[in-house]
């Protein structure tokens, strides 16, 4: 079980170009879908979560050896609905030609007109990781279909029976030149990362994500990269501290911190540190009375990952950190069934520990003290920007400054993850977090092509704009030079 399936690699390879080509056709052949084909999309999408939703949860029960259903029904399956139901709702809106200010202004008295087309992009590639492999395939897809497009989705190999569902449902529902799934492992990504998409949405690590914009570069595809990072908490000096502790923590324990989105590392006032730890201890406790049997707390996906998570935490304690297990009924972890890691709190982190040079995605939060907000913010810059920045507190002043003088993907302001959660929020990151955005209006737009279109006017009034070049011309060019 948990262990990554790889079809034959050539006859997916194979498979791949064409299913390319079929959805390439039949673009060109039916053109543009209207509004009505387009919803009709996003329902059957939404039909197809719905009916199968058990068959999903129990998919990635299986996958990850131990994952709460609860969690999986809210975040993969609601998480994946909402989406697509806010497209299917708003498309009519976003899909309307856009009229644009003509210039100079004596050509819109005439009868010039600009408008904004948004057209459908063709074909889109989307790759998903194995954290929320349905959540983020079909929010991908929810943007994609939204704009119109057709889409091959390559999910993860490291969540075998939920690609393999995911695989089975679509088509069900779905023709093979509406959306199709591919499977296999990292040569079948990589091959499919180098198809002459007409966009390429991936999500995932940072390091894959430069072998995909490389491979798309080949054939000047058009990326979006959603990828990750350590994402700070800062913690103002008048925060409430059981609020804060009880809200990092739940980000953090959250599908075991397998979250790119997740809180990576802590920043609070010294004289905050100790209240902090206290009051994680008492959130996490009440969360989680147990850990090791426990439905609602999530294994992590694979051996090698556990084996890594676990060798950071060494790390840190081998270099002097001081390692705190939250572990309330007090479990002996070292012999089980699944691959847990009860939360862990690493005090005293130090930049020469791994657990602060590397996403840690595991629930590990480091957590150091800062003497001043100033350092806080210096410290957040010297780092590479993160995909989500985090602010505790009420001072109006201290939230100003994390979010206008640091750049990350984006920020929620006394909570963690939630501004991924609103529809209508573009959702991206920054430099080596990614780039480009999806979510919403922001999705629909950033899978459409937005053509320009300028209508002439019908008096032959620009004539003196030609060639000889006249007395007129000249007093043309004159007065668009005046400042």
């Amino acid at each position: 079980m948990n262990k990554p399936v790889t079809p034959a690699t050539e006859e997916a390879k194979t498979r791949m170009a064409a299913v390319l080509e079929i959805q390439r056709r039949a673009n060109i052949a039916k053109g543009a879908p209207s509004a009505l084909a387009r919803k009709d999309r996003l329902n059957r999408a939404i039909s197809l979560l719905v009916a199968h939703q058990d068959d999903f949860i129990a998919a990635l029960s299986a996958d990850f050896g131990a994952r709460s259903p609860d969690m999986s029904r809210l975040t993969d399956i609601a998480g994946a609905i909402g989406p697509l139901k806010y497209a299917r709702d708003n498309l009519e809106a976003w899909m309307r030609p856009q009229r644009r200010k003509v210039s100079p202004a004596p050509l819109a008295v005439l009868g010039g007109k600009a408008e904004v087309r948004f057209q459908p992009k063709g074909v889109v590639g989307v790759m998903t990781p194995w954290n929320f492999p349905v959540q983020l395939s079909f929010d991908a897809i929810a943007g994609a279909f939204a704009a119109g497009n057709r889409v091959m989705l390559k999910p993860s190999e490291f969540t075998p029976a939920t690609s393999a569902l995911m695989a089975q449902t679509l088509d069900l529902f779905f023709d093979e030149d509406e959306v199709a799934v591919i499977q296999g492992g990292p040569e079948v990504g990589a091959a499919f990362a180098a198809l002459p998409f007409d966009h390429l949405i991936f999500t995932g690590a940072t390091s894959v994500g430069r072998h995909v914009m490389r491979a798309a570069a080949e054939n000047l595809t058009p990326v979006t990269l959603e990828l990750g990072g350590k994402s700070p908490v800062v913690i103002g000096a008048d925060a409430d501290i059981a609020k804060t502790a009880a809200r990092v923590m739940a980000g953090k324990t959250m599908n075991a911190g397998q979250i790119c989105l997740a809180p990576d590392y802590v920043l609070a006032p010294r004289e905050s540190v100790d209240g902090f730890v206290s009051a994680a201890k008492a959130s996490v406790a009440k969360m989680y009375p147990t850990i090791k049997d426990n439905p609602d707390y999530t294994a992590m996906i694979a051996q090698r990952h556990y084996d890594r998570v676990r060798g950071y935490v060494e790390d840190a304690r081998a270099k002097g950190a001081e390692v705190v297990e939250l572990n309330p009924a007090g479990e002996d972890f070292s012999q089980q069934e699944h691959r847990k890691i009860p939360p862990t709190l690493i005090l005293n982190a130090t930049d020469e520990m791994t657990v602060m040079q590397e996403e840690i995605f595991g629930p590990v939060l480091p957590i150091r003290a800062y003497t001043s907000f100033e350092a806080a913010i210096a410290e957040i810059n010297a780092r590479p920007r993160p995909l989500a920045a985090y602010y505790f507190g009420e001072n109006e002043a201290e939230s100003e400054a994390l979010i206008t003088r640091t750049t990350s993907g984006g920020v929620t302001v006394n909570d963690v993850i939630f501004h991924f959660t609103m529809d209508d929020l573009p959702f991206g990151g920054v430099g080596p977090a990614g780039m480009g955005a999806y979510h919403g209006k922001r999705g629909f737009q950033e899978f459409s092509h937005e053509k320009a279109i300028y209508r002439q006017i019908r008096p032959d009034l620009l004539a003196m704009m030609r060639p000889p070049y006249g007395e007129a011309f000249r007093k043309q060019v004159a007065a668009r030079l005046k400042p």
